[in-house]
């Protein structure tokens, strides 16, 4: 039995890549994208059935690597931390941003895709999506601050949502305005400085 030829997989990713941060996933050309990636659309055809499905396909990696950190995130039990690394994991600093940055930089076209170019795809909410599911992960710590005493503050799940998708569209409009490395690293510190958790919480910056 002949195996598949997967030689041209790579070039038809990359031509697609191309094509749908160019113009967007409505208005991307399959046509452009096989020529550029010279191959038939029947080529094309045999590896994806549609459109969606090569746009999928394109930032697939990049979408597997968020919800690996997604799923390490959810994956902490709050109540098993102790008073000081409850708090602690509060601590939004310029090292923890910066991460963010450097993890998403290294993705940058996949993540511009999914901010700008996906609309007409399953990740056409990828925003309010991920500020969402950011925010599931994250409302156990603030309830487990509550159940110890370690806070007055009251915020419903609603409101802390507010507010991490306040965070994240500071984190995606960097990328969307094609920020370079060093305005990233500019505009870390004014994000450390706006979004500072401790305040809001009440916590001591000296623990």
């Amino acid at each position: 039995m002949a195996k598949a030829d997967h030689s041209i997989d790579p070039r038809i990713l990359r031509s697609a890549r191309e094509e749908f941060l160019k113009n967007g996933f409505e208005m991307a050309s399959l046509k452009a994208i096989c020529e550029k990636a010279e191959v038939t659309t029947g080529a094309l055809y045999k590896r994806y059935r549609g459109k969606e499905e090569l746009f999928c396909a394109a930032v697939a990696d990049t979408v597997a690597d968020l919800n690996a950190v997604l799923a390490e995130k959810s994956a902490l039990d709050p109540s098993l931390l102790t008073d000081r690394q409850l708090i602690e994991a509060w601590n939004m600093d310029e090292d923890y941003v910066m991460w963010w940055f450097q993890f998403l930089y290294d993705r940058h076209d996949d993540f511009v895709l999914l901010l700008t170019g996906a609309q007409g795809t399953r990740y056409a909410d990828f925003r309010h999506d991920w500020a969402a599911k950011m925010t599931e992960a994250t409302c156990g710590f603030y309830l487990e601050t509550k159940k110890r005493g370690l806070t007055s503050c009251e915020l419903s799940t609603d409101e802390l949502h507010v507010l991490l998708s306040a965070f994240w569209v500071t984190i995606y409009e960097p990328f969307i305005h094609g920020f370079s490395w060093e305005q990233i690293k500019a505009h870390c510190r004014i994000i450390c400085r706006l979004f500072d958790w401790y305040s809001v919480f009440g916590f001591p910056k000296d623990m």
